[in-house]
Parts: C-alpha cells; sequence; structure tokens
C-alpha cells in the first residue's frame, strides 16, 4: 500500500497509552500539548535501542504526565507516515493508581516538549486532539470494558541445553541471556503489577520471576503440579481457575509443553475455548485480560 511512498528503512517504533480516571461509564482522558508543534495527542514517543515496547510506553507516560500508570489491554497500533517512514505506535489502556491526581498539579513532566496534560471526557478529548489517527484511536477504546484483570502467563527464560544439563532436569538455571530476560522482565512486568505469583518449583522458573519479584518485595508460590516432571492436570485447572477468581493481576510461570493446557483452561473456565496456536516463546508471556466471566483481549509478548 505504501510501497511507493515508503523508504527503504526499518519501521519507527513508538509506544504510549490512552491514560483515563474517573468512573468507567464518564471517563476523562488525560491528553498532551506541544508548543514546538501546537498539537494535542496521546502521551507517545520513540523506543530507545533495546528497550521493551512495554517499557518504552510506562517511560513516555511518565515523563509526559508525570504519572506512573498500570497498563491494561492492548489497543489497535496506529500507523502513519514520518518523514517518508513508516511509523507503528502501539498503545494500551493505562490508569494512574493515585486515579490521575499527579497530573493535576503534583506531577512532575519531565519531557521539555510536553507544556500541559488536560483531562477531558472522551467526546471532548476526540474534538481537541490535532491527528485524525489519535481521534481514531480514541473512539475505539469504548468496544471493550475499560477495567480488566490480568492474568499473565510466563514462560521460563533462556537456560542452555536440555541436552548438555548432566543433573536433575528440575535443577537446571536460567543461561547468561536468560539472566538478561529476566531482568527485563522483572521492570515489563511491575507494567501490571502483579501480586499473586505462582510458579513451577524448577530452577529456571522461579529465577525468571524472581527478579521481579525482589523488586516488588513478593513471594513466589511454588507449585511442582505446573512443572514438565510432576504435571498435574487437575491442580494445574484448579490453580488457574484460583488465579482467575482473584481480584488482583496474577502470574503463572511455567513451561513449553504445559502453558498450552493452562492458556485453555483459563478459555474454557472464561467461555472462550481457544484452539489458536497458543505457544509462548522462552522469556516470554500472554497476557489473558479478562472482566464479568469472560475473556476481553489474550496478547503475546516476547523478552
Amino acid at each position: 500500500m505504501f510501497g511507493a511512498v515508503v523508504r527503504a528503512a526499518r519501521v519507527i517504533r513508538a509506544a504510549g497509552a490512552v491514560v483515563w480516571r474517573g468512573e468507567e461509564a464518564d471517563p476523562e482522558i488525560a491528553l498532551v500539548h506541544r508548543p514546538a508543534y501546537d498539537d494535542w495527542s496521546l502521551p507517545k514517543g520513540k523506543l530507545k535501542h533495546g528497550e521493551h515496547v512495554i517499557a518504552a510506553a510506562l517511560r513516555e507516560v511518565r515523563e509526559e504526565t508525570g504519572l506512573r500508570v498500570v497498563l491494561g489491554r492492548a489497543l489497535p497500533p496506529v500507523h502513519y507516515l514520518k518523514d517518508g517512514r513508516l511509523k507503528r505506535v502501539d498503545y494500551w489502556l493505562a490508569r494512574d493508581p493515585g486515579d490521575g491526581r499527579a497530573a493535576g498539579g503534583d506531577g512532575h513532566v519531565i519531557d521539555k516538549e510536553v507544556d500541559e496534560v488536560v483531562w477531558l471526557p472522551i467526546e471532548e478529548a476526540v474534538r481537541r486532539l490535532t491527528y485524525r489517527w489519535d481521534r481514531r484511536l480514541l473512539r475505539a477504546v469504548r468496544a471493550a470494558p475499560l477495567t480488566t484483570t490480568p492474568l499473565i502467563f510466563l514462560r521460563h527464560a533462556l537456560a542452555g541445553s536440555r541436552q548438555e544439563w548432566k543433573g536433575d532436569d528440575d535443577h537446571r538455571p536460567l543461561d547468561e541471556r536468560g539472566r538478561a530476560q529476566a531482568e527485563i522482565l522483572a521492570a515489563v512486568l511491575g507494567a501490571y503489577r502483579p501480586e499473586r505469583l505462582v510458579s513451577s518449583h524448577a530452577r529456571r522458573c522461579t529465577q525468571t520471576i524472581g527478579p521481579y519479584a525482589e523488586r516488588r518485595g513478593l513471594e513466589v508460590r511454588k507449585e511442582k503440579a505446573l512443572s514438565e516432571s510432576g504435571y498435574d492436570p487437575r491442580e494445574a485447572e484448579r490453580l488457574v481457575r484460583e488465579s482467575l477468581a482473584a481480584a488482583e493481576a496474577a502470574v503463572l510461570c511455567s513451561h513449553g509443553k504445559v502453558l498450552p493446557a493452562l492458556l485453555g483452561t483459563a478459555g474454557e473456565t472464561l467461555h472462550r475455548a481457544r484452539s489458536a496456536d497458543l505457544a509462548i516463546a522462552k522469556g516470554g508471556f500472554a497476557v489473558l485480560h479478562h472482566a464479568a466471566g469472560q475473556v476481553v483481549t489474550l496478547e503475546r509478548y516476547v523478552t
């Protein structure tokens, strides 16, 4: 479609969020003003080299609004041309645990490109936004619930070769790349602020979720039923249902051979059986957002 226009260069990647506050029936949306362009937009910005897209969204929202937000479900990515190159902006719904009060005057906007943050009802925000793709995105946010609860299915990070490991496979540790993935996950999982952490007892799983748990001061509940060596379908199903019933965000950390069954159980529990490919890369995760007993979205990410 853009073949005759777009230069032969990599896509520009950016990330941001539709940050809301108030009641779901009548939310207010945060918009930012950039004096250099005299435009109104949603908080967003380009990824830094090697930065995870979720980490970039959190950073940009913090810099442009002064808010430390919790992410909700992903929104459709926005694409447009920027100086002859295709730009992709990934967006999430987001909410500040303080309900946006910081941006009302107590927050510290770090980005010098932004001189004003305002909160507006959706229809007024649509009228204020400068760019049509932002307006289109904002009109679409009400297509599903704004408030959802995430259940994160995390696959352990890289742990070297199973064939080369001489000891008990449950004791096989993360390798150097796996430890780097775990550090990335410590920041990225923080986007959802899960408080309930359940993991296979295998060392590579507990090491994967360990940095996040340590950063948040949380305990990891070890369950042999989620492991390859001790997988118990009935107990694993109970753990999935227990996590879905919890009010807070949760993580289930397990293995590539076990996670499809866990995701399938979640889909069936929430009245949406899933037959699509449920594979998750090592160090990757799937976020199942649910509300009122239904699956709202299922998103997959890599590190």
